[in-house]
């Protein structure tokens, strides 16, 4: 059985950001989700991964990297938050592994335990599966573990969990951020290290990424909870699941996470959120494009998201919005001239799931719905009732922290 042997690749490459870490040594890990299409995607050796050696690897008690990044949250500016409770083991395969709750690191808050509820970590191991499954762009988990001890959240004592996430990059627009209040120097670092040669394709390319992103969340009635600019993704991709939801109606008003009072992020309001975070984006980069390349564009901006919106949205817009139901609307119709998925993660459902495995250590019920929305496609992967609209019930979600 063999070790897998990562690169460091990002922090070897911006130095500057990367702070090493000891890891946290778990007394006793428990392996409770295991993706193992993508271990074998990522060339690693499934046996070892579940031995004592590769429960310890999994849970970060080798050591790894935390990473430095700023952020707008809710609006207000953090110059320094930095991953307080992840660790970026490495890279294998132009993949980054990076595990999220598995303690404290120089940049925890004060008074965090660094360590994850289980409960936030299966449901972002479910919804990145599901979303993987119909085609969205985002960060997948690999596993999920419980740590052998407990942590006191809203529910009161609970397991702690680390999921285990696998990214083509983690850097955000918190990372351009950050180091925009550092240095122009390093702000180019980090553009390059993203793979742009120039300030003005990264900010064009970001925003059509992230538009095209957002636009094809709200298809599937996906409220992410949280878009703070730390939470953006340079690559594209779908990153930190901690209080999302799916809303069955298209109602914009559609708010789910505990933390977002204000409805700041709520369903209908993704599409502004995103513009807003690409403008701090443009701030960021502004010493590297200098006003006429701003100038160009922001006159590229809604044009942009038109076609993203187009695209994914367009004329099925009043069909969407007078559907009872989202997933129903989509499967009778298709997207796109594709089909559209039987199974999504129906929020009570999983609630359910999620609540039988924290709390009661019964993970037969979510089993079977990671097995429906695994392959969302198949009438078979689950029971027909996993398919039925569960009608627009009150629902609050937290992020485990």
């Amino acid at each position: 059985m063999n070790r897998p042997q990562l690169a460091h690749t990002l922090a070897d490459t911006l130095p500057e950001l990367a702070h090493e870490e000891p890891g946290t040594q778990f007394e006793n890990p428990q392996l409770v989700a295991f993706n193992e299409p993508l271990a074998a995607e990522l060339g690693l050796d499934v046996d070892w991964l579940q031995s004592d050696d590769g429960l310890k690897f999994l849970t970060g008690a080798g050591g790894g990297h935390a990473m430095a990044y700023a952020g707008h949250q809710f609006g207000q500016f953090v110059p320094l938050l930095g991953d307080g409770r992840a660790l970026l083991l490495g890279d294998i395969a132009g993949y980054e592994i990076q595990l999220k709750g598995s303690g404290p690191t120089a940049f925890s808050r004060p008074g965090s335990d660094g360590v994850g509820a289980i409960g936030p970590m299966l449901r972002e191991h479910l919804v990145s599966t599901f979303m993987h499954a119909v085609g969205v762009p985002t960060t997948r988990s690999l596993a999920v573990l419980t740590t052998g001890g407990t942590v006191v959240r809203q529910q009161g004592a609970v397991p702690g969990g680390i999921v285990v996430r696998v990214a083509k990059s983690h850097l955000r627009v918190g990372t351009v951020q950050y180091a925009a209040t550092q240095s122009e120097e390093l702000t180019r670092k980090v553009m390059e290290a993203a793979g742009f040669a120039d300030a003005a394709d990264m900010l064009q390319t970001v925003t059509r990424r992230q538009f095209d992103l957002v636009a094809h969340w709200m298809r599937l009635g996906f409220v992410h909870g949280v878009m703070n600019t730390d939470n953006v993704a340079l690559s594209g991709e779908t990153i930190d699941y901690g209080p999302c939801a799916f809303t069955e109606r298209f109602d914009g008003n559609i708010s789910f996470s505990s933390i977002d009072r204000q409805h700041r992020y709520a369903f209908g309001n993704q599409p502004n959120i995103i513009a807003w975070n690409m403008a701090r984006l443009a701030e960021a980069l502004y010493p590297l494009l200098g006003q006429e390349k701003v100038n160009e564009y922001v006159g590229t901006v809604q044009s942009a998201w038109d076609e993203a919106w187009s695209h994914w949205i367009g004329r099925d817009f009043d069909g969407l919005n007078g559907a009872e139901d989202i997933t129903t609307y989509n499967r009778d119709h298709g997207i796109n001239g594709a089909p559209g998925p039987r199974f999504v993660p129906r929020n009570q459902m999983l609630q359910e799931a999620i609540d039988a495995a924290e709390l009661h250590g019964d993970y037969t019920a979510y089993y079977d719905l990671l097995a429906a929305v695994g392959d969302p496609y198949n009438e078979k992967a689950g029971p027909e009732w996993m398919a039925r609209p569960e009608g627009q019930l009150p629902y609050v979600t937290f992020c485990g922290t």
